[in-house]
C-alpha cells in the first residue's frame, strides 16, 4: 500500500513539473496566422498572443543555428509561463522567412505583448538573450 502511494505521489509530482516545464514550439504559417498576427487581413503589426514571444527562424543545415538550438530550449524552461519561444524552418516556411527579411539565419524576433517587435540577426551567447527578455520582452 506505501509503495502504491509513493509511486501515485511520484507520478503527480513528475506530471507537475512536466506541466510547469515549457518547451520551444514549432510554428508554421497557420500558427503564426493564429498565435502572432494575421497578416493576410491587416498590414498593421497587432499581436494576437498573451504573452511576449521570441521566434527563432533556422534551418537545419545552419551551423549557428544549431548552437543556439539548446540555448533557446534552456530559455522556454526558464522562462515558463512568461514567455513563448517558437521556431520556424525556414526552408518549410519561405513565405515567414520573407516577411522578417531573413536573408541570414538565425534570425530571432522578439515580439512584446505591446510595441513593435525588434530583431536579433546572428547567433548571441545566453546572456544576451536573457538581457532582451528582462529589459525587453518582460519590462
Amino acid at each position: 500500500m506505501i509503495m502504491r502511494q509513493s509511486l501515485f505521489l511520484f507520478a503527480f509530482l513528475f506530471s507537475a513539473l512536466s506541466l510547469s516545464a515549457q518547451d520551444v514550439v514549432v510554428m508554421d504559417k497557420q500558427m503564426f496566422l493564429d498565435k502572432v498576427c494575421d497578416y493576410t487581413q491587416s498590414e498593421d503589426w497587432q499581436y494576437k498572443g498573451e504573452l511576449p514571444a521570441i521566434i527563432d527562424l533556422y534551418a537545419d543545415w545552419c551551423g549557428p543555428c544549431k548552437r543556439t538550438a539548446p540555448i533557446m530550449q534552456e530559455l522556454a524552461k526558464e522562462y515558463a509561463g512568461k514567455i513563448v519561444i517558437y521556431k520556424v524552418n525556414v526552408d518549410k516556411e519561405q513565405e515567414l522567412a520573407a516577411l522578417f527579411n531573413a536573408s541570414s539565419i538565425p534570425l530571432f524576433v522578439l515580439i512584446p505583448k505591446e510595441g513593435l517587435p525588434q530583431v536579433i540577426r546572428g547567433a548571441a551567447g545566453k546572456d544576451v538573450f536573457k538581457k532582451a527578455i528582462d529589459e525587453f520582452l518582460l519590462k
